[in-house]
């Protein structure tokens, strides 16, 4: 789009938001090709109808040099002509209609073949109760069709329903790693968390991302870190992580539970780390993976476990150097307070295209070994290292939590990590061969 036509549209942004009907521009944007039918899809899911026109103004922004002048035409056949106007009155040269017209191309529809009453005529003289032959192939069993058909229906879903992830780099991803608390904060330095950092770092850099380490962070840090991602342009990337290594503590929540301490004892909830990059407040990952790995305490319960039969049982990697990153649970009077973040909103769209992997179930101790790191970093890793060139994510945070589940602390206690899916699509990782 030419410059003066993008700055048409900002100028009118606050005019275009506030009235504009995008359900009734899709169809016209689609048969003129100015957006493509993914593109439509992204701007549906937005959220609202005004959240849908944001994201469609913007987007339009991006097309060609006719899209400008079919995006006023669009407007005029659908109505909504106070708006072509006031678009129409600084641009008085542009042309309404296209120098030629749109070729669309549409897929060659083959009729699949009837038979015509003549035909239905011709057959009146067969038998109404044809004769029964017995058949020298045997008929699929039940059994056999339903696994033909969840085969099918797989390899379909997997080719079809997956993350575009082949941009190089494939995006960020940010670590904070606080190993040195403040004495006030009255927290115990963590040990081997270091190795954690480390191991990961190397991880992500292997998965083709641009990994960015910040060490030993106060709460505000944390939260001018996470600002400071959240504004970042990620159109030319596909996906943002974020690593979070501390302590942790449970608090009230409406959607993601947990919280993580900056090493001043002031903790940042997860629900408030998820928002910075949700489709409103990172608008250049709308539509895209937001990867969210939460080494830290989610409470001070500890699991002891429960019996199981012998065939269950696998030998546990659990020493006596095992530490917690458990702190006692905050008061809820302070952990849904946003007053002091000025890109936060008391009401926010559903977290689309958001997983939460924690190294804990809610409300549970995470266990850390000062020599080797934790388990959860540990057994991520190495999934991550065996199986990405294979398998989607999902699949290899269940066997994370399989292999981890096996473990025990001192001999006694266990650890359970989980995930908050809110993923669309299957995500496969950039793996080297």
């Amino acid at each position: 789009m030419e410059e003066k036509h993008k700055k048409i549209l900002q100028r009118n942004r606050t005019n275009l938001v506030r009235d504009l009907d995008p359900s009734k521009l899709y169809d016209d944007l689609l048969e003129k090709g100015v957006f493509t039918q993914d593109m439509i899809d992204e701007i549906k899911s937005s959220g609202t109808r005004r959240d849908q026109a944001r994201q469609l103004v913007r987007d339009l922004e991006t097309r060609g040099s006719r899209a400008f002048p079919l995006f006023l035409q669009c407007l005029q056949e659908t109505g909504q002509h106070s708006l072509a106007e006031l678009l129409q009155n600084e641009a008085p040269t542009v042309q309404l209609q296209p120098a030629a017209p749109t070729q669309v191309l549409r897929p060659v529809v083959q009729p699949l073949p009837v038979s015509s009453p003549m035909d239905e005529q011709k057959q009146d003289d067969a038998p109404v109760y044809p004769v029964q032959r017995p058949s020298t192939t045997p008929s699929p069993s039940p059994e056999k069709e339903y696994i033909k058909t969840r085969i099918q229906g797989r390899t379909r879903r997997d080719s079809i329903q997956s993350y575009k992830m082949d941009s190089s780099p494939c995006g960020h991803c940010l670590i904070i790693n606080n190993v040195e608390f403040e004495p006030q904060s009255e927290l115990n330095n963590r040990k081997g968390s270091n190795i954690d950092c480390d191991k990961l770092e190397n991880r992500f850099k292997v998965l083709n991302f641009i990994v960015e380490v910040k060490t030993n962070l106060k709460q505000r840090q944390i939260k001018h870190e996470l600002s400071a991602l959240s504004k970042r342009d990620h159109s030319q990337y596909d996906c943002c992580v974020v690593i979070m290594l501390s302590h942790g503590t449970e608090v009230s929540h409406n959607r993601f539970p947990g919280a993580v301490y900056g090493v001043d004892g002031q903790h940042v909830p997860v629900q408030h780390i998820t928002n910075y990059l949700n489709g409103r407040h990172c608008p250049s990952l709308q539509g895209k993976p937001k990867l969210f790995f939460i080494q830290a305490c989610g409470g001070g319960e500890r699991d002891t476990g429960f019996e199981v039969s012998p065939d269950e049982v696998e030998p546990s990697m659990g020493g006596e150097d095992d530490q917690t990153d458990a702190i006692p649970m905050s008061s809820s009077s302070d952990s849904l307070s946003m007053s002091d973040e000025p890109d936060a909103r008391a009401t926010l769209p559903t977290p689309s295209d958001i997983l939460v992997s924690y190294s804990t179930f809610p409300g549970y101790v995470s266990w850390r070994d000062t020599q080797s790191g934790s388990w959860y970093v540990e057994t991520l890793d190495r999934i991550l290292e065996e199986n990405a060139p294979t398998d989607d994510l999902v699949t290899m945070l269940m066997m994370v939590n399989h292999e981890v589940s096996q473990n025990s602390a001192k001999g006694l206690y266990k650890q359970m990590p989980g995930s908050f899916n809110f993923l669309r699509k299957l995500l496969y990782f950039q793996s080297q061969a």
